[in-house]
């Protein structure tokens, strides 16, 4: 496989921000009179990680690293509890961690099914719309991509962990403002998102078309073969200063632009 020189820092940074979205799920704010979980703030951030892994490095990338957020949110979830289940010391109250660390069961099991459907969905769309527009549009294919993956986040997560306890009226509100929160996040940040992405592809002479790529949410192995044809003739051609494993970077050579 490849080595690059930023995949997993942005990979580690992709996980950070899920972890931190986890801890700080259950504090809520007010927004335009709807009660929201403070994550809808900082929470898209993992979007915008996600775009970069699958716009530069590929869908099998991007994928990775939602299993590597699952596993530490699923390893991070158990020390809590068993560190709730250890008794304090004499004389000091464990109120405080119950209270951070408490998650009900309902609500972190639809905290990790939801994240783990919108996250590859988001994913999916956006290296599909790249195969389809041929790399152009970028602004356009990150957010198309978040409006997906941030409605199915949002809706699984409620449905699954709050209904029951808020009424029909006020959980369809909430969706739908808590949705488009971080869809606002994403469509602020998109500037930023696109100078990194360009300077990625720059940085690590790679620029990921998923045109052969299995997209099995459950396929975790990253191939490394190359397809014949075109990307053996590039690699004999001097021009060419990269030769990327689906022979796709159009900056590479006329080869591989075609």
């Amino acid at each position: 496989m490849r080595q690059y020189r930023f995949l997993e820092t942005i990979t580690t940074l992709y996980v950070t921000f899920q972890l931190i979205s986890d801890v700080t799920a259950s504090k809520l704010i007010t927004i335009c009179g709807v009660p929201l979980s403070v994550t809808v703030l900082f929470f898209p951030v993992t979007y915008i990680f996600a775009d970069i892994l699958t716009e530069v490095y590929g869908y099998a990338q991007a994928r990775r690293a939602i299993w590597h957020a699952l596993i530490a949110s699923v390893l991070a979830a158990l020390a809590y509890h068993l560190t709730l289940l250890i008794p304090p010391a004499a004389g000091t109250s464990d109120a405080a961690h119950q209270q951070v660390l408490g998650t009900v069961p309902r609500i972190l099991v639809g905290g990790w099914i939801a994240v783990w459907t919108g996250a590859l969905l988001n994913d999916y769309i956006l290296a599909k719309m790249k195969v389809w527009t041929k790399g152009r549009f970028l602004a356009l294919r990150t957010i198309s991509s978040t409006v997906i993956g941030e409605l199915a986040n949002t809706s699984l997560f409620y449905w699954i962990a709050l209904a029951g306890i808020m009424s029909g009226d006020s959980l369809v509100q909430s969706i739908l403002v808590g949705a488009s929160i971080k869809v606002m996040v994403e469509i602020v940040c998109t500037p930023w998102t696109c100078w990194v992405v360009r300077t990625m592809k720059r940085l690590e002479k790679e620029d990921f078309y998923d045109q052969n790529t299995n997209f099995n949410p459950f396929a975790l192995y990253i191939s490394n073969v190359r397809p014949s044809g075109c990307c053996s003739s590039a690699a004999r051609d001097p021009q060419c200063a990269t030769v990327q494993n689906n022979c796709t970077e159009q900056a590479c050579c006329a080869i591989c632009a075609k």
